[in-house]
């Protein structure tokens, strides 16, 4: 099995403060390190590989949807070769307090893996790949690392890999939950989305994360309360040009995370 690892690239952010922190660590000291995982071939000729985001104790990095005080997670596939379409799967993420501020994802090492279907079957699979993340302790750090490798023909079922691909919020379907709605209200500058989300408690305290098909959409924070069954979820949205914008509800993603499992829920109805 090929095992390659890579460290951390860290850039300055443009705060005085980060910059001075940054500047006093050694060039031997690792914020993080990532391991690739090249995984296993799947029986319907998908792939299943991955990365390992080995983080120093006490720093963390965040998930897809980071909330207000994280920092993005961004790949860039554009160096990879016969891949017809690839997909991360997000291990459940965590509500972590930052400085007062809410940030979602992953205190400590985290493996994310991905699920890869090839352009053209029976050749080889190459990624090349680049990752920009956050890592946060006291301070934030944007952060690159680049990582590439050949797909095994067969390989095997990578323990790390499968305990992550397990570790999924529950189904809409499976948490039971019935026909959610949206209202929509158009205020300066954007819009207000309450949603109306009929599931039992998946433990408090609940949080929601809500999410746009289109990136150029800001949204809020959402602020969750109970209404018997239903949780109840207000966002505000806007361009991030300040244009006008449309939502299709059908895309939004609401993502639950409770104190007992999270659920993931695709789209809402009018209401």
């Amino acid at each position: 099995m090929m095992r390659n690892l890579m460290k951390i690239v860290v850039c300055a952010l443009g705060l005085s403060g980060a910059t001075a922190a940054v500047a006093q660590q050694s060039p031997s000291q690792e914020i993080a390190r990532a391991e690739f995982l090249p995984g296993w071939r799947q029986a319907d000729g998908s792939h299943v590989a991955g990365l390992l985001i080995d983080l120093k104790p006490g720093w963390k990095t965040y998930w897809r949807s980071p909330g207000d005080a994280g920092i993005p997670p961004r790949f860039n596939w554009s160096g990879s070769r016969n891949i017809g379409d690839l997909r991360p799967v997000w291990p459940t993420p965590r509500v972590m307090d930052q400085n007062g501020m809410t940030s979602i994802g992953y205190p400590g090492d985290v493996v994310i893996p991905f699920v890869i279907r090839p352009d053209a079957a029976g050749r080889e699979v190459q990624l090349r790949a680049q990752m920009e993340l956050g890592v946060c302790k006291d301070i934030c750090v944007p952060a690159t690392l680049t990582f590439s490798g050949v797909l095994p023909r067969s390989g095997t079922r990578d323990p790390r890999l499968v305990a992550a691909m397990v570790d999924q919020p529950l189904s809409a379907a499976e948490a039971k939950v019935g026909k959610v709605t949206c209202r929509i209200s158009p205020q300066a500058g954007g819009m207000t989305v309450t949603a109306s989300i009929p599931m039992a408690s998946a433990g408090g305290p609940e949080f929601v994360v809500i999410e746009t098909a289109n990136p150029a959409i800001w949204v809020s924070e959402a602020v969750t309360r109970r209404e018997g069954r239903d949780l109840i979820a207000v966002t505000e949205m806007s361009h991030v040009n300040g244009t006008a914008f449309a939502v299709d509800r059908s895309r939004l993603r609401f993502t639950v995370l409770g104190h007992n499992h999270a659920v993931d829920i695709r789209g809402c109805a009018a209401r």
